[in-house]
């Protein structure tokens, strides 16, 4: 599968960390062309530059419709093309609903689901010029299938961004152009150290695999995704939870 994607030009939106990075190393170790897209150049440019493969940096800002264009027509400019899009920027601030501002909201709803249609309608000049184009989003098991308190906004994002796929594949199915998104549960990542040990502890315990997963994990899935293997597939999700929404309880895990 990995060598059906070898050359094939890949940008990934909010790829300088976390997810995404993992999703720019499966790919580059695959031999994709990465383009690291993020808000800040420099912090795309590290990760570009530790991923090696000849991956680069550009800016832009996924709430942006002009900046996301010029972004990916400098891809265009280094690689010759735009094959790939992993839309999977976004971002997760805690804020319970009566605490929530509308700003709060809005903030979160303009980078996951806004940012998600943007990112999508400025590559689309590009992919419908390729010849294998896909584009994979990054959703999550909060919001579609499962809730976790502080999470509303987000949640509603991720569900928002499958309903936005199921519609995006069949007006994009013209082109060859398929959609797909992965849906993961709790991945180790900056954001997940940053809710501290005792979240990731009662994480792990809850998943039957026992232990969270990794940013590689969900870059596997999104190669799938992206894959010649995957032509016939679209407006599908794979969650990537090592099992985590199975259980009734955590007593069912116990008498496993």
């Amino acid at each position: 599968m990995a060598h059906s994607v070898a050359g094939r030009v890949v940008v990934v939106t909010g790829g300088s960390r976390g997810i995404g990075k993992g999703i720019a190393r499966v790919f580059a170790n695959a031999g994709a062309k990465v383009a690291i897209l993020s808000r800040h150049r420099d912090e795309g440019a590290a990760t570009a530059a530790a991923l090696g493969h000849g991956a680069i940096a550009v800016a832009g800002d996924v709430t942006d419709e002009a900046s996301l264009a010029a972004a990916f027509a400098e891809v265009a400019r280094a690689f010759g093309g735009l094959d790939v899009l992993c839309s999977n920027a976004g971002i997760f601030p805690q804020a319970k609903i009566e605490e929530m501002s509308a700003a709060d909201w809005d903030h979160v709803s303009n980078t996951n689901l806004k940012g998600t249609f943007l990112a999508v309608k400025t590559a689309l000049p590009h992919l419908k010029r390729s010849d294998q184009p896909r584009i994979v989003l990054t959703s999550s098991i909060t919001g579609p299938v499962t809730g976790y308190p502080g999470w509303t906004h987000y949640g509603a994002t991720k569900a928002g961004q499958l309903g936005f796929m199921r519609t995006a594949c069949i007006e994009l199915a013209k082109y060859g152009i398929t959609v797909n998104a992965v849906m993961p549960g709790n991945i180790r990542t900056e954001g997940l150290a940053e809710l501290g040990p005792d979240y990731e502890a009662g994480m792990a315990a809850s998943i039957p695999l026992g232990r969270i997963g990794e940013v590689e994990d969900i870059g596997h899935a999104a190669l799938y995704f992206a894959s010649k293997e995957a032509a016939y597939v679209t407006g599908q999700t794979i969650i990537v939870d090592g099992g985590q929404i199975l259980p009734e309880s955590l007593e069912a895990l116990a008498s496993a």
